[in-house]
C-alpha cells in the first residue's frame, strides 16, 4: 500500500461554483437542438391527427368526397315523404293507364308499345315499393338505421317509377299530337261517352234487380255508383264541349287540357258501371257455388272427425298433425255452428248475400281443411278477387282523397292472391288473407274519403303522360 506524503492543497469554493456554472451552460446549449426537433415533431403529429380526424368525420364512403355529409332527415319526415310519393306514383300510373286506353285503340299496339312498357316498368317499381312499405308497417325491420334505409328505398323506387313515365312524355305528345290536330281524339272520346251514357240505364236496371233479390249488404259496396257515373258523365259533357270550342278556335293547349279532363271523367264513369255489372255476375257465381262449397266443407269436417282422438291427428306430416286435440275440437264446434247457420239462411225466406255466406263457409272450414278438395280454394279465390276489384275501383274513383295505407294493403292483397295465367299458385289461406287485406283496404279508403271529404277528381290537368306530374311534358316545347 502506498502512502501519499504530499501536502494537501485547499480547494477554492469560488472556482468550484464557476466550473459548475460553466458545465450547466454547456449542457443547456447541448439540449437546445434536440428539444427543438422534438417540439417540431410534436406539432406536425398534432396537425396530422387533426387532419385525419376531420377526414374521418366528413368522409361518406371509403375514398369518397371530403365534403361534409348532409344531415340525416328525421325519420318522421322521411316516413311522410314515402307515403306521399307512394300515393302520387300510384295516381300517375293509373292516369297513364287511362291515357293509353284512349290512345291505344286509335294508334295501334305497335305505336303504344313503348308507352305500355314504361307503365309496366313503373308498376314494377311501385309494387316493390309497396312491398317494402307493407313490411315496414308490420314493424320489419326493427332497428332505426334499417327502417331509415327501407324508407329511403321506397322514396327511390317511387321516384324511379315517375322517371320511367317522364321519359316517355315527349313520345306520348308526339303520338297524341296528330289525333288532336285532326279531331280524331275528340271524336273517339265522344264515342265512348255516348256508349257509357247508353249503359247507365242498363246498369241502373241491373242494380235494381240485384237489390230486389239479395240482402242489402250484397249491394252496399256499389250503392250510389250509377248516380256517381252520371255525375262524371255530366262533367265529361262540359269538357268535351269546351274542347271542341277550343279546337275550333285553334287553341291546342285548351283542347288538350279539356279533352284530358273529359277522358278522366269518362274513365271513372266506366269503372263505376263496370263495378255494378261485376257485382251482379259475382253474386250469381257465388250463389251457384254455395251448395257445392257447403258440401265440400262438410266433407272436410267429416275427415277430421274420423281422425283418432289421441295425441297427433292423422299422419305425422298432415296439415293438422300439430294441432292439439282440444283446439281441434273447438274448431270443429265453431265450424259446425257456422255451417248450421248458413244452411238455415239458405232455407229461409229472407234474401241473403251469397258472397258473404261463401266467405263464412270458407273461413270456418279453412282451419280444418286437409287439402283433399278443390271447392274451398275456388270459393276463396272468388271472394278474394271480388274484394280486390272492389277496393281497386273505389280507390280509382276517389284517389284524390285516398292515402298510402289503403293502397299498400290493396297491393299486398294482389301479391297474396295474384291473378292472370302466369300468376303463381296461391294456397287457401293465402286467398283468405288476400280477401281480408282487400276488404280492409276498402275500409281505410272510405275512412280517408270521410276524413278528407270527397275532392272532385275530374280536374283539367295538362295532357301529359301519367298526369300533371310529368316534368318532361311541362318542359316540352310542344305542350
Amino acid at each position: 500500500m502506498t502512502i501519499n506524503t504530499d501536502v494537501p492543497v485547499a480547494i477554492s469554493t469560488d472556482a468550484q461554483v464557476a466550473a459548475a456554472q460553466e458545465d450547466e451552460e454547456t449542457s443547456a446549449a447541448d439540449l437546445v437542438l434536440p428539444l427543438a426537433v422534438v417540439g417540431a415533431a410534436g406539432v406536425l403529429a398534432g396537425y396530422g391527427y387533426l387532419r385525419r380526424t376531420r377526414r374521418a368525420r366528413t368522409r361518406t364512403t371509403p375514398g369518397g368526397s371530403t365534403h361534409p355529409a348532409p344531415p340525416s332527415a328525421p325519420l318522421t319526415g322521411l316516413d311522410e315523404q314515402s307515403r306521399t310519393l307512394l300515393a302520387e306514383a300510384d295516381d300517375r300510373i293509373r292516369a297513364g293507364r287511362e291515357e293509353l286506353s284512349f290512345a291505344g285503340p286509335r294508334a295501334g299496339s305497335a305505336a303504344v308499345a313503348p308507352l305500355s312498357r314504361a307503365v309496366r316498368e313503373a308498376e314494377a317499381e311501385l309494387s316493390a315499393a309497396f312491398r317494402i312499405r307493407h313490411r315496414y308497417d308490420a314493424g320489419v325491420p326493427e332497428d332505426e338505421p334499417s327502417r331509415r334505409h327501407a324508407l329511403t328505398g321506397i322514396v327511390g323506387r317511387c321516384q324511379e317509377a315517375a322517371r320511367r313515365l317522364d321519359r316517355e312524355a315527349a313520345a306520348f305528345d308526339r303520338l297524341r299530337g296528330p289525333a288532336l290536330e285532326s279531331g280524331e281524339a275528340l271524336a273517339f272520346a265522344e264515342t265512348r261517352f255516348r256508349e257509357l251514357a247508353a249503359r247507365t240505364a242498363t246498369s241502373e236496371t241491373t242494380l235494381t234487380d240485384v237489390t230486389r233479390h239479395y240482402a242489402p249488404s250484397a249491394t252496399a259496396p256499389v250503392t250510389g255508383y250509377v248516380e256517381q257515373a252520371k255525375d262524371h258523365l255530366v262533367f265529361a259533357t262540359t269538357h268535351l264541349n269546351r274542347s271542341r270550342q277550343a279546337a275550333d278556335s285553334g287553341d291546342r293547349d285548351r283542347t288538350a287540357g279539356d279533352l284530358r279532363a273529359a277522358e278522366g271523367a269518362i274513365a271513372r264513369a266506366a269503372v263505376l258501371l263496370d263495378r255494378v255489372e261485376r257485382l251482379a255476375a259475382d253474386l250469381t257465381t257465388a250463389r251457384e257455388m254455395l251448395a257445392a262449397t257447403l258440401t265440400g266443407a262438410e266433407a272436410e269436417l267429416a275427415v277430421v272427425r274420423a281422425m283418432p282422438a289421441t295425441g297427433k291427428q292423422g299422419p305425422s306430416n298432415g296439415p293438422l298433425s300439430h294441432v292439439p286435440v282440444g283446439e281441434l275440437r273447438a274448431r270443429l264446434r265453431h265450424a259446425d255452428a257456422v255451417l248450421a247457420s248458413v244452411r238455415q239462411t239458405l232455407t229461409g225466406a229472407r234474401p241473403y248475400d251469397p258472397l258473404d255466406l261463401l266467405r263464412r263457409i270458407v273461413e270456418a272450414a279453412a282451419p280444418l281443411a286437409t287439402g283433399r278438395g278443390g271447392v274451398l280454394p275456388a270459393a276463396a279465390l272468388l271472394t278474394a278477387h271480388h274484394a280486390i276489384a272492389d277496393a281497386d275501383a273505389f280507390i280509382a274513383v276517389h284517389r284524390a282523397a285516398v292515402g298510402a295505407e289503403a293502397r299498400t294493403l290493396l297491393a299486398a292483397a294482389r301479391d297474396t292472391a295474384p291473378t292472370g295465367p302466369a300468376a303463381p299458385p296461391s294456397t287457401l289461406m293465402d286467398r283468405l288473407h288476400a280477401d281480408t287485406l282487400a276488404r280492409r283496404a276498402r275500409e281505410l279508403a272510405e275512412q280517408d274519403v270521410r276524413l278528407r271529404g270527397n275532392p272532385h277528381t275530374d280536374t283539367a290537368p295538362p295532357a301529359g303522360f301519367g298526369g300533371p306530374g310529368s316534368r318532361a311534358h311541362r318542359d316540352s316545347p310542344t305542350s
